[in-house]
């Protein structure tokens, strides 16, 4: 099986926010400071979390200088150095659980671990998110983060915009991971549906039968429906009503003869005596010798 899009998009984010966030947190360049009296134009002072660092034109970094303001003491400064630190070991989380989750050396990944690491490495960006932009809100507060006053300006430094883009890289990569729980619900929710119920349903309205009376159909239908020829019940004939009278006689069928002899004339040797003689009338007709 190949691994999924998000996944990989996931493990390319995720990473990357990682290294941003722990520049971000080691290198002293969240607020940059110059302008100052009495010092040479361009000196510039270069405050982190944990060290401050003096930068000159003619000469090389110089870290470890001194906290003359009290800035390490800010509260800004000290929950963005808890929060900065619980964002990278909850990123390092994230991602042992998102290699354990996504294994791209086996043939199927745990979309539920993946899902998990996901919903780590998003709350890793939000703790990253929240000291920097508190940070960049309270940056030119000179009482919140001390300083000196006007000419003194300070700036956003490198390690800010890093914060950033780091707390950004983490929150897309875990969502990204985080949509792993898609196919793992998918397949929970199809195994709930063919498993067979531990207790019958309870019945409901609309699951109640009703056994109605079978009503009384003639012998033609009850016995012959639904295409069947079924045998009709023994008592049946005896159930029958007598017929009532007697049978009536009927005469026989009497033979039709016919009177013309159909062969007269056609006998050679027999004189033909049948027809009636010329000299005497027939009927009512006058005879020839009465003419």
């Amino acid at each position: 099986m190949r691994t999924p899009v998000v996944m990989t998009l996931g493990m390319v984010l995720a990473p990357c926010g990682l290294l941003l966030n722990l520049t971000a947190t080691l290198a002293p360049g969240w607020r940059l400071v110059k302008g100052f009296l009495n010092q040479p134009v361009d000196l510039e002072l270069y405050q982190g979390l944990w060290d401050i660092c003096r930068e000159q034109t003619s000469q090389e970094r110089q870290c470890g200088q001194p906290d003359v303001w009290g800035y390490f003491e800010a509260e800004v400064v000290l929950v963005a150095r808890g929060l900065m630190v619980t964002s990278l070991a909850a990123t390092a989380l994230g991602l042992l659980l998102a290699s354990l989750g996504v294994r791209c050396w086996q043939e199927r990944p745990r979309f539920a671990l993946a899902g998990l690491s996901g919903v780590v490495l998003f709350a890793a960006g939000l703790l990253s998110l929240i000291p920097v932009s508190w940070y960049n809100h309270f940056l030119e507060d000179r009482a919140v983060l001390p300083a000196d006053a006007s000419p003194v300006t300070v700036h956003v430094s490198y390690s800010l915009v890093l914060g950033y883009l780091g707390s950004c890289l983490l929150l897309l990569g875990g969502f990204s991971l985080a949509l792993s729980f898609a196919p793992w619900c998918e397949e929970r929710c199809r195994g709930c549906r063919k498993a067979p119920p531990g207790s019958p349903r309870r019945s409901s309205i609309s699951t109640v039968h009703v056994d109605w009376p079978e009503p009384a159909l003639a012998p033609a239908i009850k016995y012959y429906s639904d295409g069947q020829h079924l045998p009709r019940p023994a008592d049946l004939g005896a159930a029958r009503k007598p017929r009532v009278g007697f049978p009536m006689p009927r005469p026989r069928p009497s033979a039709y003869s016919n009177p013309v002899d159909v062969l007269r004339g056609e006998r050679a040797d027999t004189p033909d005596a049948s027809l009636p003689s010329t000299g005497c009338c027939q009927g009512s007709l006058p005879c020839d010798s009465d003419l």
